[in-house]
């Protein structure tokens, strides 16, 4: 998508869906859940930036995925932890 299609002609602001996704996942994540901050993090690919806190992270982050089931079960109009 060029450029141009993606800003608003009358502010020059961008258009993109993309953020408005980041941020209902996130809003959602912390009002909603107790899935600890990192793991949100973590989901929204976030990197971590501080080189001695991503040399020591070894986990492959099981309760990540616990996050985006429970994410899936919000937008399928189920409680989490459900299965249908």
């Amino acid at each position: 998508m060029a450029l141009e299609d993606r800003t608003s002609s009358s502010t020059g602001a961008r258009a993109d869906p993309l953020i408005g996704f980041r941020s209902s996942f996130r809003d959602w994540a912390a009002e909603k859940t107790d899935h600890p901050r990192e793991v949100i993090e973590a989901a929204l690919a976030h990197a971590v930036r501080n080189k001695v806190e991503a040399a020591y992270r070894r986990t492959d982050l099981f309760e990540r995925r616990r996050l985006m089931n429970d994410w899936e079960a919000y937008l399928a109009g189920r409680r989490a932890g459900t299965e249908t």
